[in-house]
């Protein structure tokens, strides 16, 4: 099996998608898929919902959500996979939305942000989840289209991060049930930022798992670790930071669809992305915290491997100078036919060798 920290550092940039040569010059309301598909089916699902009833179904043309719009009940329909140019089409021409708000729909590549158009409000985020093999993590450009009686949320792929909103539909929640599509609007924004915190959090608790590592043993391993996590924590970032633009942008203007009750609950997104950022900054700076940790921890290991191999040939280099000269081939030297001379020259370099090591001591040198 391979080691994820590997798969990470070999992991292609695709996550970076780069606008195409074709598209340059293209009509803005052009409808055509502008990114890599990510499910091969489109997958239609409907709850039609009131303080009293709940209604699910599994959609296999469009059309079918006609007659829940004239019901005094909210609609919701959630479709998984943006590339069907017809689908957004039909979209389009059969509940009056402007063609520019299902283009953006398609465009995988566009930046979180917030329209109000004559017949809905649009809104697009980007939704974060993390692979559990590699824990990667990737992101999807998730669009929601909606007025008073019906609300469209577009994901590139099927997932279930959705699925706490439905069941609180299904056991018919106050809040929920009683409100509008305003008011589901938000409640699917506020699990895409929940979620946000969530990566953010098992992230960091990998991040301070390093701090221990940095503490014993560091090696190149935790390098590597810390690489990773930084490249993990940007592309966070990088998503994150527009989301909170948007919703800044949603709660400055004033837009007629989101009801005055409901805006206590977009404040609450603000926090919430708030606190995401926050953290996001936390463990950026934890991160560069321990990369200086880790280089200065090595830089300390090399200064010791310099000066014990310092010490080493400063204490040799006249223990050698000593033998280099009783080692040259002189017919005569004084020294050599003296009968103590080999035990003399031990002994000053076992005193010249000691009185170095205490000096270097004394230095506190060693």
């Amino acid at each position: 099996m391979k080691n994820p920290i590997h798969q990470a550092l070999n992991y292609p940039m695709a996550r970076f998608l780069k606008k195409q040569k074709e598209e340059v010059g293209a009509s803005p309301d052009q409808l055509y898929f502008r990114g890599i598909p990510k499910s091969d089916k489109v997958l239609l699902r409907l709850i039609d919902y009131t303080n009293e009833s709940c209604e699910e179904a599994t959609l296999t043309d469009i059309s079918q959500v006609i007659p829940f719009v004239d019901k005094s009940s909210v609609t919701w329909v959630n479709i998984d996979g943006l590339h069907d140019t017809s689908l957004m089409e039909k979209i389009s021409s059969s509940f009056n939305f402007e063609q520019l708000m299902l283009a953006e729909v398609m465009n995988t590549m566009a930046r979180p942000t917030v329209t109000e158009y004559e017949n809905g409000l649009f809104i697009s985020i980007k939704m974060l989840h993390q692979d559990p093999e590699s824990d990667l993590i990737h992101s999807e450009n998730m669009s929601l289209i909606f007025n008073e009686s019906v609300l469209f949320s577009f994901q590139e792929m099927t997932g279930d991060v959705f699925e706490p909103v439905r069941e609180r539909i299904r056991k018919n929640k106050r809040r929920i049930s009683t409100s509008g599509t305003d008011y589901l609007a938000f409640a699917l924004l506020d699990v895409i930022i929940d979620n946000y915190i969530v990566i953010l959090s098992a992230l960091g608790e990998k991040i301070e798992i390093i701090e221990e590592e940095l503490m014993s043993e560091p090696d190149a391993d935790v390098m590597e670790k810390i690489y990773v996590y930084k490249r993990e924590l940007n592309f966070l970032r990088r998503n994150i930071k527009p989301a909170k633009e948007m919703i800044t942008n949603l709660l400055k203007e004033e837009f007629e669809i989101i009801r005055e009750s409901s805006e206590v609950h977009y404040l609450e997104l603000q926090n919430n992305i708030n606190h995401a950022i926050e953290l996001s900054d936390s463990y950026r700076d934890i991160l560069s915290d321990q990369l200086q940790i880790y280089h200065t921890t090595m830089s300390s290991k090399l200064n010791d491997i310099m000066k014990f191999l310092t010490v080493f040939s400063v204490v040799f280099i006249p223990l050698t100078f000593i033998a280099g000269i009783y080692g040259t081939n002189f017919e005569f030297i004084p020294e050599l036919s003296y009968k103590y001379s080999y035990f003399i020259m031990l002994g000053v370099m076992v005193m010249i060798a000691g009185g170095m090591m205490i000096y270097f001591k004394r230095n506190d040198w060693l």
